[in-house]
């Protein structure tokens, strides 16, 4: 038996390290817009080479500085909308005793809690908008509108667009953006998402089971209430002087602005990373430059102090602050590429939806993109993750435009479910009062357009609709 000995023996091998660097690059992917510019203000205070460029001419051949990039795509399509600015003007004038605001928040079992345990300060209002939203809605048209309302409430609570715009904007129905907005007046803080202060109240009065057809005329003249001309009001509602001043005094005790317990600057609109346009058929896809600092690494200044350096810990402090602000800068620029190419992506994919609405909305993956602009499905995932774009018909995170497939038995495109649960809504809300459609209807009537959907599917996407049965759809349509 051979003898064991101690030996030595050299191997070659590959592993992969996740160096700080790596890490940090990996964390720039994933940041917001406001994210990264607190990063590069804490990247400013700790490195003496970096500097924020506050001009164009400060750009010089001795330093280096991320630029902003923008794609042009050239496509020969009818012109779209161009975004309206919602008003933002205040409330009418009003009196009111009280300014309570009666709101629950959600916590981390998804029960909703009192306010007592909840400051404002701690979430936007946009954020406790968007977490009702996710939690009550599951129809993505209505998600989407509702979206787009809530990017648009003001520091008081209101919406102020125009119906008309809205529906403009989106391409959908007057009744849908209605139904809309009546799912948003029954979220939290009480009143919030009003198009006017009588709207407002109206929500409040509800929510308390007060607003009867007498409340409802005094509403109609709130200038009377302001006058506390009471014998008009009298007049008006059939009522005693007695009970239209206790009216009157159940009005202002009201909140005339919901949202004014949340912090101000909090309450505000999504900023973009990306912008959209079109103009002469021609696509442009441009990063929004407010949002990438450019930074600059000072080279003179490093070669000037190194020099006068006496010690070796003076040159390897300078040695690796310059590496990190040459990693810093290329950083920038690989996240602005990289947003960059995905936003290109998204408008090869969704072109027809940003010119024709919800319906024309196609099927994407994160591999499918990932593989269309060569990077790993992972960082695409980070890329989306709190990224935003403005186009034509608002402001959206990219994650919106992600979702799954089913195929087209005709041959073209294959169909997002989101869009097949809008085909499904289109279908029941079409039927005839003497023929009303089973699901296995349905999924015929999808089959004869080349939508091949089981039966069962149609159940699920019928009930993630909150659409009844057939059934009881026919009873419904019997009694009306």
């Amino acid at each position: 038996m051979s003898a064991i000995a101690p030996r030595l023996e050299l191997r070659q091998g590959q592993s992969l390290q996740m160096t700080q660097q790596l890490q940090q690059s990996i964390k720039l992917l994933q940041m917001s817009a406001m994210e990264i510019n607190e990063f590069v203000e804490q990247e400013l205070e700790k490195n003496p080479l970096l500097e924020m460029a506050e001009e164009e001419g400060e750009k010089s051949g001795e330093a280096e500085v991320n630029e902003p990039v923008e794609e042009q795509i050239s496509h020969e399509s009818e012109e779209v909308t161009p975004v309206t600015e919602p008003d933002v003007s205040e409330p009418e004038p009003f009196e009111f005793e009280s300014t309570e605001l009666r709101t629950k928040t959600v916590n981390t079992d998804g029960d909703f809690d009192d306010f007592e345990s909840y400051t404002p300060n701690d979430i936007s209002l946009r954020e406790f908008l968007l977490e009702q939203l996710q939690l009550e809605v599951q129809d993505p048209v209505k998600r989407m509108i509702g979206q787009h309302l809530i990017d648009r409430v003001d520091e008081a609570g209101y919406i102020r667009e125009e119906t008309e715009s809205i529906e403009k904007l989106l391409d959908c129905t007057p009744e849908l953006i209605e139904e809309t907005f009546a799912i948003l007046h029954n979220f939290e803080p009480v009143g919030v998402c009003a198009r006017n202060l009588q709207e407002c109240l109206s929500i409040q009065l509800r929510e308390k089971n007060c607003l009867d057809p007498a409340m409802e005329v005094v509403l109609e003249h709130l200038a009377l209430v302001a006058g506390h001309d009471l014998k008009q009001l009298a007049k008006l509602c059939a009522l005693s002087l007695e009970d239209v001043k206790q009216m009157c005094e159940e009005v202002k005790a009201l909140n005339p602005r919901p949202a004014s317990e949340f912090q101000h600057e909090k309450v505000q609109e999504v900023t973009p990373d990306v912008f959209l346009r079109r103009a002469n058929g021609i696509w442009n896809v441009e990063l929004n430059s407010a949002n990438l600092p450019r930074v600059l690494v000072n080279r003179r200044y490093y070669t000037q102090v190194y020099n006068k350096a006496q010690k070796q810990e003076e040159k390897k402090y300078l040695s690796e602050q310059m590496l990190q602000a040459n990693w810093l800068v290329k950083a920038l620029d690989s996240r602005a590429q990289t947003i960059l190419k995905v936003a290109t992506e998204l408008l090869k994919k969704q072109e027809n939806f940003f010119l024709f609405g919800i319906k024309e909305l196609r099927p994407l993956t994160l591999k499918e993109t990932a593989e269309a602009v060569g990077l790993h499905e992972s960082t695409v995932s980070r890329v989306t993750t709190n990224k935003f774009i403005q186009t034509p018909r608002g402001t959206y995170e990219f994650k919106y435009f992600f979702s799954s497939t089913i195929s087209n038995n005709f041959g073209g495109d294959n169909y997002s479910s989101k869009t097949v649960q809008f085909m499904i809504k289109e279908l029941i809300e079409n039927e005839k009062h003497d023929n009303v459609l089973s699901d296995d209807m349905i999924a015929e009537k999808l089959k004869d357009n080349g939508i091949d959907v089981a039966r069962r599917t149609v159940a699920k996407y019928r009930e993630l609709l909150k659409i009844p049965t057939s059934s009881l759809r026919k009873r419904q349509k019997k009694r009306s």
